[in-house]
């Protein structure tokens, strides 16, 4: 696990790594001879994900031969491909800063323009070690001492420069054609904050100069769009030191978290949900029924009251199991829609903090559908459509993967297959592509995760579907069948947002922080052109508050040119210019956040036309 120094000066695409995916689709459909893991050889395509990482992965030893010309004594630890770039951890003798990059990539460059081919040789681990020693490699040589006596030992030869590693790579340096090293941060050993802090040096690579251009754009871009950064200027949140992970949400925050809260609650009252709410501290014997407190123990806040352990939830679903057998349930009332909109807790590491991406509390727009076997396609089906709808709204696209058993689960064979096929039959039925997911299941069932893309075709993992066997049969809930015997129900875990306070940051950065009318928190703001006029200011706000439009007037003693440039930064969407003119006429000259001046208007047709845009 990172600590907070590496992420800290890590850069923005790295930080961003576990939380998004930028998908880039070069122009270039590049095939490439690679060798792989095996020592056979074949051909990858750049634009394909698995020819991406070992087109960089092979970049990172570039990287490492350049490291090593330049500075022989330096050790090499590890250095694997990453989301869209690639990075190789160091122990340098003397440190070394960014601006030695320069030196580095030219070292870089001329190794690629060598030509130098690839060429992939076994050792035994005795052999391995030994060969690691004499290059006194002694990350190298920790890592050949944790793998079995009888492995067979794989390295990759370039040059002069040979390295530990599994593969795969390209056949040859030449294919490397546009570098970058991005940044360097720290990086303890292994992870763990016990062992030596190395160097780490991340950079990115693409078969062509102009796609690293335009991959290098678009970081500007996101940088630019950063949602701590807008977030913090338009007033929508904070976050103190005395509560690191623990979002504060400021007046105009809680406008755009109400409006979401608002849309949650009339579109899940139209598909039959019933709201509920659980308590945030419950006993520790509940977790333990559930399996968190075997499986997500170390992710979870503990207290201890009257003597006996609680845990603050990090999660709603054990509450929603309660509240189903909280009463008698028949076949009739299936299936039982319940929603909540629940604060849950989680214990992140403080490197693993990002603004509202990655928080220690937020709130999970949470359901859970009980149902019967024979109806679990419709309404996962159901579901998807919901899901379809709220994304549409936003504007975003998005693509859907099958995520599969993973190794730390509980349940049979028999459930997850059957779990896992019923989730496919719906996908087939809905007509929808999909991609597998392997082994990325919740421990307790597989889903379907909802990954959409917003304005700079970044990906961010939103809403889930989670079809769930084991919970039910945990809690030993039941429903009386049309039998007249008792029965099992089947349990949907499913999310929309995924987390409300994470969204708000994405559609922060998604937007760049110009909501459309609908969403904005101020949607319209009044700039008198002097005091003399406040009064006919205050005339035209009650106007707009009475037809139910967000607004603000800047009754400061200044400059009008200084007023509608501080509503140009606070991307409010429409500005109301009142002077004399305006107060004679009983007119207001409008000026759009994204159009600029819009001339005088009648006030009755402008505040018809604003109340219009925030239905559409």
């Amino acid at each position: 696990m990172r600590h907070a120094q590496e992420l800290m000066t890590a850069p923005l695409e790295e930080q961003e790594a576990v939380f998004l995916r930028v998908f880039f689709v070069g122009k270039e459909n590049m095939k490439m001879d690679v060798i792989l893991k095996d020592g056979s050889r074949a051909e990858q395509e750049f634009t394909d994900k698995e020819g991406a990482r070992t087109f960089r992965h092979t970049t990172s030893h570039i990287l490492a031969q350049a490291i090593k010309r330049l500075y022989p004594d330096t050790k090499l630890a590890i250095g694997p491909a990453i989301e869209d770039g690639f990075y190789y951890d160091f122990e340098f003798k003397e440190p070394i800063s960014s601006d030695d990059f320069a030196a580095i990539e030219k070292e870089m460059k001329k190794i690629v323009k060598e030509h130098l081919p690839l060429e992939r040789f076994t050792l035994s681990r005795d052999e391995a070690i030994a060969f690691m020693k004499e290059r006194n490699e002694d990350y190298k040589v920790e890592l050949i001492e944790d793998l079995p006596e009888d492995a067979v030992i794989s390295f990759y030869r370039q040059g002069e420069f040979v390295d530990l590693c599994a593969g795969p790579h390209l056949d040859n340096t030449k294919y490397v054609k546009a570098l970058k090293l991005t940044s360097l941060a720290g990086a303890y050993w292994r992870g763990s904050e016990k062992n030596k802090m190395l160097t780490r040096i991340y950079g990115t690579s693409f078969p062509d100069k102009e796609q690293l251009k335009e991959y290098l754009d678009r970081i500007e871009e996101a940088k630019k769009r950063d949602h701590r950064k807008l977030g913090k200027e338009l007033g929508i949140f904070t976050v103190m030191e005395e509560g690191p992970g623990f979002p504060f949400f400021l007046p105009k925050g809680m406008v755009l978290k109400n409006i979401l809260i608002d849309y949650w609650r009339k579109l899940h009252e139209r598909e039959g949900y019933q709201e509920i709410s659980t308590p945030i501290i419950l006993s520790r014997k509940l977790w333990e029924t559930s399996g968190h407190w075997d499986h997500y123990r170390d992710n979870m806040y503990t207290t201890v009251i009257d003597g006996e352990d609680y845990a603050i939830k990090p999660m709603n679903c054990p509450g929603g199991m309660l509240v189903y057998k909280s009463q008698p349930r028949s076949y009739r009332d299936l299936p039982l829609r319940i929603g909540e909109l629940g604060l849950v807790h989680r214990h992140e590491k403080s490197g693993q903090l990002h603004g509202l991406m990655r928080v220690r509390c937020f709130t999970q727009d949470d359901a859970h559908i009980f149902m019967t076997q024979d109806q679990i396609t419709d309404e996962i089906k159901g579901v998807m459509r919901l899901i379809d709808e709220v994304y549409s709204r936003f504007g975003f696209s998005y693509h859907v993967e099958l995520s599969t058993r993973p190794e730390d689960s509980m349940g049979s064979d028999e459930d997850w297959e059957l779990a896992t096929d019923a989730l496919r039959e719906a996908l087939k039925e809905t007509g929808r592509e999909y991609v597998v997911n392997e082994g990325d299941g919740a421990f307790y069932g597989p889903k379907i995760d909802f990954h959409l893309t917003d304005s700079l075709g970044r990906t961010w993992q939103c809403g889930t579907i989670q079809l769930d066997f084991q919970l039910p049969l945990r809690f030993e809930a039941e429903y009386m069948g049309a039998d007249g015997e008792k029965h099992r129900p089947i349990m949907i875990h499913r999310v929309v947002y995924g987390s409300i306070e994470r969204f708000i940051g994405i559609l922060i950065e998604h937007y760049a922080g110009k909501f459309p009318v609908w969403l904005a928190p101020v949607q319209v703001k009044i700039l008198p052109i002097s005091e003399k006029f406040f009064g006919y200011g205050e005339e035209v706000l009650k106007k707009l508050k009475d037809a139910g439009i967000r607004c603000e007037m800047d009754n400061r003693d200044e400059k009008i040119g200084y007023k509608i440039r501080s509503a140009q930064m606070e991307k409010v969407p429409y500005m109301l210019i009142v002077g004399q003119k305006e107060e004679e006429s009983g007119n207001v000259s409008v000026r759009s956040r994204d159009d600029g001046d819009l001339g005088s208007q009648e006030l009755d047709a402008f505040i018809q036309k604003v109340v219009e845009e925030g239905k559409e």
